[in-house]
Formats: structure tokens, sequence, C-alpha cells
């Protein structure tokens, strides 16, 4: 029997990691010949995970350039799949959420006539310039994507109300609270040395700040907001994963370069960062990925955007939008560091993104689809 063909295609560190469980989940099955696509649009976050998991990919194209535009990474990987499907005609092409990668592969795989299989899909926040590219390149991928896997009903409503197929969309989970059945451990012990001094019976907020919305005005607000929130709380002390990118790297280093209650690092590989989170006492970001994972761990959050495309743990009480406004900031930070009752209702709350299983689901639901399985997928409630 011919196995399916699939290629799983992304090309930054957030899409790595969740797309690692799925990728090991895949490479249990006989029926099914795996094959791995990076474009390394991040290069060196990238590799990381990849060392991680042992994934080793089948093709690099390895395309990560200094000052790269979007312009420039969507021509390179459009350029780069299409000698690669020419030479492996797959099946099927898995791609993730809402990077510039997830689009150009789609399209990609739209123009050879290949199925497309969209993971985290589903999420909108109905703003195409919030956040940017990343809203129209989940929105224009889902008008490619021949499956769809949504984490939540939320998202699967979402594609319901765009006129996809219902028949085409399975609720699964994150595939984030898989990878962290990898990553979390008691007892770790961090190779970071600067995070084996921190005292963690103080209250430490791990911090992360880089969205393209936010840069100026955005990370100036946060910075000084942090600097608020040390001044009115000395047992408090901040992790702040610093982005690479100057456009970030040289506010931070402006504004908390020299405050004692900071310590500032570069991103951190998915292991350290997992069980930071997990030894922290709360949370402050900009990312998408941090509001799914930190629910798991029972961690608050406090987002600090505007919108978001994940509302399911707004509406279940353990994040907060908070937006860049100082004095918001402060306020709501307080509130959690200084407030035991708000602190438990935020952390204690049910995580409505997984239960580490979603990597299963979505297996079985390309089987199904595929018709080499005729057992309708169970879907995450």
């Amino acid at each position: 029997m011919k196995k399916l063909k699939i290629m799983t295609i992304f090309g930054t560190r957030p899409e790595a990691i969740k797309m690692a469980p799925l990728i090991l989940e895949l490479s249990k099955f006989p029926e099914i010949e795996s094959k791995v696509i990076v474009t390394a649009q991040h290069r060196e976050m990238l590799d990381q995970v990849l060392n991680i998991f042992n994934i080793k990919p089948d093709y690099d194209l390895n395309i990560m350039k200094s000052k790269q535009s979007l312009t420039s990474i969507t021509s390179s990987v459009l350029t780069g799949l299409e000698k690669i499907f020419n030479e492996e005609s797959p099946d099927l092409v898995l791609v993730h959420g809402d990077t510039t990668t997830t689009f150009a592969a789609s399209l990609a795989s739209f123009y050879k006539k290949i199925k497309v299989g969209h993971v985290e899909a589903g999420l909108r926040t109905f703003d195409k310039y919030f956040p940017y590219p990343e809203e129209m390149n989940r929105k224009l991928t889902g008008q490619i994507a021949d499956i769809h896997f949504s984490p939540t009903k939320n998202a699967k409503d979402n594609l319901l109300r765009e006129g996809i197929d219902e028949n085409s969309i399975f609720i699964t989970g994150n595939t984030v609270i898989d990878a962290m059945k990898y990553t979390v451990k008691d007892g770790y012990v961090f190779n970071n040395d600067e995070l084996n001094k921190i005292d963690y019976s103080k209250k430490v907020i791990m911090v992360t700040a880089h969205r393209r919305e936010n840069w100026g005005v955005g990370i100036e607000n946060i910075c000084r907001a942090l600097k608020k929130i040390l001044e009115e709380n000395k047992d408090t002390h901040i992790v702040y994963l610093v982005h690479l990118n100057p456009i970030v790297k040289d506010v931070v280093y402006k504004y908390l370069g020299d405050c004692r209650q900071v310590t500032l690092l570069p991103p951190l590989d998915i292991n350290e960062t997992h069980n930071l989170m997990n030894k922290c006492h709360m949370i402050m970001t900009d990312s998408g990925g941090l509001q799914e994972e930190a629910p798991h761990l029972g961690k608050p959050v406090l987002v600090l955007r505007d919108v978001t495309e994940r509302p399911e743990a707004v509406t279940k009480g353990t994040v907060k939008l908070v937006g860049t406004d100082i004095d918001t900031i402060v306020n709501e930070a307080n509130n959690i560091l200084k407030d035991e009752v708000s602190y438990d209702k935020m952390s204690k709350s049910i995580n409505p993104y997984g239960d580490g299983e979603a990597s299963k689901r979505i297996k079985d639901a390309i089987l199904y689809k595929f018709k080499l399985s005729e057992k309708i997928p169970e879907e995450f409630e």
C-alpha cells in the first residue's frame, strides 16, 4: 500500500515548538511517510528547538537574511518550495499558525494543487493590522487550507462564520500543551546560571515583549511600567527575555539595564523557557504562545496588547488584557502581586487550550480524511 506522504513546513521557533510533538506522533505510524522542511525564517532559535526534540529536517531552505523583509521571506519560500514539491509530490502539507512561512507555504502548495492542513486554525482578532502581519497570514491560510485543526470551539466558530465547510474542521486542542510534556521537569536545574542564582521564593515575573505593533512607544511604556512595579514591590524580581532585534533590545537595556531587581537575558531554549515559567509567580507578555502555555502551569498572565486572538483564557479568567498604558499595567500587576484572592482566582482557572493529546487527534483526523481509518476522530472539549 502506498504510504501517505506528509510534509510539515515551518520556519520560526514558536512554530517548531508546536509542530515538534506532531512530527514525533506522525513518525510512529507505518501508513505515513513524514518529511520535514524548515525555511529558517528564524535560524538560531529554530535550531535550538530542533535539537531539543531531536528532529532532523529533510530539507532546509535557510532563507534568513539580515534585515529581511516580508516580501523577501515570501518570495524565497515560494521559490524554494516549488523545487521541493516538484521532486516530492506530497499528499498533504502541514503548516502552523500565522507566520509568513505559513502563508507562503500554503500558497506554494495551492499553486501545485497539494492539500494543506492548517494546525492552530481559526484564531482571529478581526483587525488585519493587529497583529501585523499575523492576522492576514492566518486568514489567507484559512482560505487555502483543506483541513483545519482548530485548538478550540471558538476558533472553529470563527472559521464557520467565514464559510469554511464544517466537515473540514476538527477541534484538537493546542499542540503546545503536548510539547510541555517533554520539557517541564520537577527539580529542573537551568543551564543558564543567571537563572539558578534567582531567589524563586520572591515574586518573580517573567516578561517577554517584542511584537512589531509594540515597537517604539509601546516597548518604552512597558519598560517604564516595569520599573514602577519594582519600585512599589521590593520583594519582586523581573526576568525579561529580550528579543535580539535592536529595535527592542536597545530600548529595554536603556530603561532596565541598570536595575538590580531585573535580570535581562536573550531568548532561551524551550526547556529553559518552560521551566522558568513553571518557577515564576506570574507572566507579562505580548506573545501569543505564552497565553496558552502559562494557564497549563497555573500562572496568571497580563497580556501587553489591546486585543488577543486567544480570548478563551480571558473568558476563563486566567489571562487579562492590559495593553501598553503605563498606569493600567502597574495597577493590574499590583493587584496580582498584592492580592492573594486575585492571584488564586487567576492561577486556578482551567486551561481551555488543551490536554496534551492534540497531536494524536490531528493524526487521527488526517488518517480519517484520507480514508486510512474509518474511526471518526474524537474532539477536544
